[in-house]
């Protein structure tokens, strides 16, 4: 069966949905501890989340990259993660969507919200013809992850290390019994169409 071009697909359960994130260990450390972001941790930029555990192990290229080098598993409360897409502006331009760039520049000004869908991956790492979601949070946004929406943070890295490892292993389907269980997220119709999301 085929995947839809721009589908979320995401390990969720009735009231939250996982996102992940990497950083150093001097913020990951401390949110772990705190179970929500703490200082270090800086509200006045822009946060990345992503629903796509091989996705995010491609931009952190398996907690090796500086900066990167643990992975933390956040669950956050469906209700946060769907207002943050409802009030999200796409990070590109798209006529269809929005009729003219000086109407989507106002929208991407305006939002505290930035979504961009980029090409998911394999194992390896490699692109694959479908989509994956990323969700950029900022300004008020940010404030209700920390404050609102976060359920629990968890740290990853050694199941990252370990799935690298089989991956490097060309153990394959071990590899795969290791990465959790993402499914199609299902979205309220008018937030897919505003996200030109499908499937």
């Amino acid at each position: 069966m085929s995947v839809p071009a721009r589908q979320i697909r995401a390990r969720f359960s009735a009231d939250t949905i996982t996102v992940y994130q990497a950083y150093p260990s001097e913020i990951a450390l401390p949110a772990v501890a705190a179970g929500r972001f703490v200082a270090p941790f800086k509200r006045d930029r822009m946060t990345w989340i992503k629903p796509s555990f091989l996705w995010m192990m491609y931009r952190c290229g398996w907690a090796t990259k500086p900066g990167q080098e643990r992975v933390l598993s956040i669950d956050i409360t469906r209700e946060g993660f769907e207002w943050a897409l409802a009030r999200a502006c796409l990070s590109h331009y798209d006529q269809g969507l929005h009729g003219d760039r000086a109407t989507w520049s106002r929208q991407l000004r305006a939002s505290p919200v930035r979504v961009q869908w980029d090409p998911e991956r394999t194992l390896h790492l490699s692109a694959l013809p479908y989509r994956s979601l990323q969700v950029g949070l900022s300004g008020e946004a940010v404030a209700r992850y920390v404050d609102d929406w976060t359920v629990s943070v968890t740290d990853i890295t050694p199941t990252v290390h370990r799935v690298r490892e089989l991956v490097r292993a060309h153990d394959v389907r071990a590899a795969t019994d290791h990465l959790p269980a993402e499914r199609s997220y299902p979205l309220p119709r008018q937030i897919a169409a505003h996200l030109d999301a499908t499937g």
